[in-house]
């Protein structure tokens, strides 16, 4: 089955079909004790690399976390946000590995072809809609957050993140195993809240080397976004041609 993966891979690896006015969000929900999740740590690796409007978030839940061994990068705040999303959806269940893109429906981590779908379905989405305009800065002293006018209401959030992590598993299902991820979040806070009025904010410099700001309605939709690795706007080209994986 190697032609399948080779298309579910270029399905992946195709260049976005048009550049959007802010980046995707997505946000993997993922633990290093869980065996299923190193494949979706990779797509997110591979997205984070050929996708350059899309801000990938490595999210650590708690709760694969024992008495033998925890998460370092587990974090209650990631539990809280993936518990919201459930709720939204009326779902009391939640797992690993999870993605979700600009908080719209949850889907398995790992699966490469929803991933480029649920990408490009976004990135229309902002093109067709807009997007309400964010600003961040930084110093030694901590960080500004400006955001614009716009409709609707909305909380801004600040994560904290290392860009890459190596780290050798000790315990659980991946036990022995070393792995590889990118962008893993290291601090969730809540900045404040918007109410379609320009906003200027600060706060302290977050946990991790990078840093993202998120303005994300009651509903999960995610208005605005900016980070820190925020690389240079692409313009593309409209494409048809996705190949279709059967």
């Amino acid at each position: 089955m190697k032609w399948l993966t080779g298309l579910v891979l270029l399905v992946l690896a195709t260049a976005p079909a048009f550049a959007a006015e802010r980046p995707v969000v997505v946000e993997l929900f993922t633990s290093l004790a869980c065996s299923d999740c190193p494949p979706a740590d990779a797509v997110l690796a591979r997205v984070r690399g050929q996708y350059p409007d899309v801000l990938a978030l490595d999210l650590h839940v708690t709760y694969w976390n024992d008495g033998s061994w925890s998460d370092p990068y587990s974090l209650q705040g990631v539990d809280e946000l993936q518990n919201d999303y459930a709720a939204l959806r009326h779902d009391p269940q939640v797992y690993t590995p999870e993605a979700v893109v600009d908080g719209g429906q949850p889907f398995i981590g790992s699966d490469s072809r929803a991933m480029a779908a649920a990408i490009e379905k976004a990135r229309a989405r902002i093109v067709a809609g807009g997007a309400v305009p964010v600003d961040i800065g930084s110093t030694a002293q901590g960080i500004s957050v400006d955001v614009g006018s716009g409709q609707g209401v909305g909380t801004v959030w600040l994560f904290g993140f290392d860009p890459s992590r190596t780290t050798p598993v000790r315990a659980g299902e991946n036990a022995g195993a070393t792995i590889n991820e990118v962008n893993v979040v290291r601090s969730i806070t809540r900045l404040g809240e918007w109410h379609g009025r320009p906003l200027e904010l600060h706060a302290p410099l977050p946990a991790g080397t990078g840093f993202a700001v998120i303005l994300q309605s009651a509903n999960g939709t995610v208005r605005a976004a900016a980070s820190s690795e925020a690389a240079p706007a692409v313009k593309m080209n409209l494409r048809h041609d996705l190949p279709r994986v059967q």
